[in-house]
């Protein structure tokens, strides 16, 4: 199990405020990946008005909420799971299939690995490089998979390397996969910030492949993590059946069912998002590129892997020079397979953007 270190994650911002005597609501969380928009503004205009729906409880299938979801992700209701963010059903999955042995690409979330120690499982990885700008090679990838393996896990697109995996490369992924019975889990967590979300959404494949599970929630594209709502889809019957015969009767609130069914609906908003993001991507990535600096790697996502070049400079050193800006970025010294060269952070709006790299460029 690959040791992981301490960092501040983009919700410590009370950390932030005690050792730098900021105040957290000055602080721009560059390091949170969270829509710089903020919430839906239909969820914003209508949730009071449902504010009487807390003295009932919720529908226990969450039906309406799964058609939500179900039109939105381009997939059937019966396939979908809500839950009380993607987090409970990464542990949920993971308790039910047991895996022994799992394979991770890093450098990744850490989540993961925490959940299969916690069942018992071992861990390894399969290292991205940075000479490869982190893209997957993917027959030296599954030339990898064997039978001793119960589980690969894939974040797509990968965080903190922002690149994704192709639908057409995960297709050869799965059939590799299916041929020594692996089971395939993908967080999707950001796949909707994707400038070619169609070329990477899986949701599609779980109609043909069994062993595939898909997780997203709403924490960072809808800019809600606080609402605890996430989702997973996949057509495994029997793995429905046990997820629904596993989990508690009701997963989400009452209020929490209400939002994501607004929020799912909200074209404008969506529209919006995938605008200001593709837009401030190629900002950012381009003024970075022409420094001599850094070398930021192309994100697919809404945020950027950046390598530092200088050599007295480090990822510490930015942290602090940064935060005593009031923006926060991400370390990421903290990751398995990166160290204190790199440093991660995500889109704002243009304003914040061009403050954040005058800032690593002086």
């Amino acid at each position: 199990m690959i040791k992981h270190k301490d960092h501040f994650h983009g919700s410590d911002l009370e950390k932030i405020e005690t050792i730098y005597g900021i105040k957290k609501e000055e602080i721009i969380s560059f390091s949170a990946n969270v829509n710089p928009l903020g919430i839906s503004p239909k969820l914003r205009g209508s949730l009071s008005s449902h504010i009487d729906a807390i003295s009932c409880y919720p529908d226990r299938d969450y039906t309406l909420l799964r058609e939500s979801i179900a039109t939105y992700a381009h997939t059937e209701k019966d396939n979908i799971i809500v839950g009380n963010g993607s987090t409970e059903l990464i542990s949920l999955f993971i308790q039910i299939t047991h895996p022994k042995k799992a394979l991770i690409l890093g450098p990744t979330y850490s989540e993961y690995e925490r959940e299969i120690a916690l069942g018992g499982g071992k861990t390894t990885y399969f290292p991205l490089h940075s000479h490869n700008d982190f893209a997957l090679d993917i027959e030296a990838f599954t030339s990898t998979l064997n039978d001793d393996i119960d589980l690969l896990i894939l974040c797509n697109p990968n965080n903190p390397t922002s690149t994704s995996i192709l639908q057409s490369d995960m297709r050869q992924i799965l059939d590799v996969c299916k041929q020594h019975d692996i089971y395939v889990m993908v967080d999707e967590t950001y796949v909707e910030f994707c400038d070619h979300y169609e070329k990477v959404t899986c949701v599609s494949l779980t109609e043909y492949y069994n062993n595939l599970i898909i997780l997203r929630g709403t924490s960072k594209f809808f800019a809600a993590p606080g609402l605890r709502l996430g989702y997973a889809v996949t057509g495994n019957e029997d793995l429905l059946k046990q997820i629904n015969q596993y989990k508690n009767p009701w997963m989400i609130n009452s209020l929490a069912e209400i939002a994501g069914r607004i929020m799912f609906s909200d074209a404008d908003y969506i529209k919006d998002t995938k605008e200001l993001i593709d837009k401030e991507r190629e900002y950012c990535y381009h003024r970075l590129t022409d420094s001599k600096l850094y070398q930021p790697f192309y994100p697919t996502a809404n945020f950027m892997l950046v390598k530092i070049l200088s050599e007295d400079v480090d990822s510490g050193f930015l942290f602090d020079r940064c935060i005593r800006q009031k923006m926060m970025i991400r370390d990421c010294s903290t990751f398995p397979f990166l160290n204190e060269k790199f440093i991660r952070f995500c889109f704002m709006n243009h304003a914040e953007n061009e403050a954040l790299i005058d800032v690593l460029l002086s």
